[in-house]
């Protein structure tokens, strides 16, 4: 990019970075997984809880490891491309901004469902509402989007707490008698696959860490801020789905939370406080919103940086010269979002954005494992624990959701490699005319090239032009995917793209860049 482009600007600290995992991880999620993790594995859901958060914890330090080495932009389509190749990284690239764009549609029409009964018509423009307003919000600057995010986690955290609250009072003042959970032998009933299949579910819950590290190039000291950002979220997270977890275990049992399409409103029916149902509605929508907020905001930088690389449209790449977002990344993903919205009803078919998370954190640990012990910051057998978790997540996936996320995978990478030839082609018929162009002077002042030592050929510019133009394209051959470190030589510097100084401090000018948002 050009020296006047404008860039992000670092504005957010460790609790923003905080708000920003939370919005993501506590949403409609936690109102909603644990019925079919109940189905799947019965009392065994807690221990699906506990894989699912250790395979999380993994992927969560291989993107904190990451994003301190690599403080910008893009999460893991940056960190497979700079430490694996160009082609990791636009596959974890890829499947996270098609599979989250599916997801946004999906959230959005469950926070209208929530807030509207019916009929369709009214939930999709009230769906459509939100992707706007949200999306116009988010490009009004990043402070704005934590201070609307931390007022939604604020307010769902409270709609939890009454849940959990109004349950236990109902079961110890006697009003409702605790479920039967059948003790600790209960807790094998889903067998191993049960067990993984809630692992699974729950997993796919809270899995929005990601989001930090694809924010890191507005975070203060990244390489302070995000390795404690990460595994912070995630252990405020995971206690909040254990909690509410054993609560409605607790209420309704597992076999009345597998039968319900609402599991925590059959909790508090159960437990005798079914005037708190308005309180779950209310929070459902609020965590959908939440979850909807930072999506748009992950999706958006991840596109910022792919059209930076030219693997989506350079138009994409376009930072606001006053507010500092991708204002064009944001603006396409919420017409995209809209008209999905509009036309299908993806909440049911999102099984290949499960697949595409799995694949994006597996190419995270990959890249995390391959970093040179400098960079190291958890161990390395944390990496590789990740990556079996991944792949035995995929396994206990349905059928059609590999399918599906397998074919969109081809439809990418083969979009890549057409988009590549054709820019080669093209690079070599630049080369060919500027040879050509260089030879006219000989032909048409013969007597005068002579004098010269056929003037072009042996001309210092002229050769120093044609070489760079046929190296350009036999770079682009031989080096377009090799990882940076291996392309230069060595491991990559410190400071990449970051607007740090090297050692994860912001440079002043970041702090002193004009922010509206700050009486400006």
């Amino acid at each position: 990019m050009g020296s006047s482009t404008p860039a992000l600007v670092r504005r957010l600290g460790t609790a923003d970075a905080v708000v920003i995992g939370l919005g993501s991880m506590i949403g409609a999620g936690v109102f909603a997984a644990f019925g079919p993790a109940a189905r799947a594995a019965g009392t065994g859901l807690l221990i699906g809880l506990a894989v699912a958060a250790v395979i999380a914890y993994c992927n969560a330090t291989a993107s904190a490891q990451l994003a301190a080495a690599y403080p910008t932009s893009g999460g893991t389509y940056v960190y497979g491309r700079e430490q694996l190749g160009h082609w990791w990284g636009f596959a974890a690239g890829w499947g996270f901004v098609i599979g989250k764009t599916a997801s946004c549609a999906a959230m959005a029409l469950t926070f209208a469902t929530h807030v509207i009964p019916g009929p369709w018509w009214a939930q999709r423009l009230l769906a459509v509402a939100g992707v706007l307003g949200l999306a116009a919000l988010n490009c009004r600057g990043v402070t704005r989007t934590v201070a609307l995010t931390r007022v939604l986690v604020v307010c769902t955290l409270l709609a939890l707490t009454v849940i959990v609250v109004g349950i236990a009072s109902g079961i110890a003042s006697g009003i409702a008698d605790a479920a039967p959970l059948g003790g600790w032998a209960a807790l094998g009933t889903g067998g191993v696959y049960g067990v993984l299949q809630a692992a699974g579910l729950l997993f796919f819950a809270f899995a929005g860490y990601a989001r930090i590290a694809t924010m890191g190039e507005e975070v203060r000291d990244p390489r302070r801020t995000i390795p404690r950002a990460i595994p912070l979220a995630l252990g405020i997270t995971v206690l909040v789905y254990a909690l509410v977890g054993g609560a409605a275990l607790l209420a309704a049992g597992p076999d009345r939370l597998a039968g319900a399409a609402a599991p925590l409103t059959e909790a508090v029916h159960a437990s005798g406080a079914g005037a708190l149902a308005p309180v779950v509605r209310v929070g459902a929508a609020l965590a959908s919103l939440g979850a909807l907020l930072a999506l748009i905001a992950g999706v958006g930088r991840t596109g910022l940086a792919m059209a930076r690389q030219r693997d989506l449209p350079r138009w994409l790449a376009a930072v606001h010269p006053r507010y500092r977002v991708p204002h064009h990344a944001e603006t396409a993903l919420a017409v995209v979002v809209s008209v999905l919205v509009l036309t299908a009803d993806l909440r049911s078919v999102i099984g290949f954005s499960s697949f595409g998370v799995l694949v994006y954190y597996l190419i995270a640990n990959l890249s995390a494992a391959s970093q040179p012990a400098e960079q190291r910051r958890w161990p390395r057998p944390l990496n590789l624990l990740g990556c079996v978790g991944c792949v035995t997540l995929a396994a206990t996936l349905p059928p059609e959701s590999v399918v599906t996320g397998l074919l969109m995978f081809a439809i990418g990478l083969v979009g890549r490699l057409l988009v590549l030839l054709r820019r080669e082609r093209s690079a070599r018929r630049r080369v060919g005319a500027a040879g050509a162009d260089q030879d006219q002077p000989a032909e048409d002042h013969g007597e005068e090239s002579d004098h010269h030592g056929h003037g072009a050929a042996d001309h210092p510019v002229a050769g120093a032009g044609s070489t760079v133009g046929d190296g350009q394209v036999q770079r682009a051959a031989d080096h377009g995917d090799q990882p940076r470190h291996q392309r230069n030589g060595g491991p990559p510097s410190p400071a990449v793209a970051d607007g740090t100084d090297g050692a994860g401090k912001s440079r002043p000018a970041d702090d002193r860049a004009d922010d509206p948002q700050q009486g400006g």
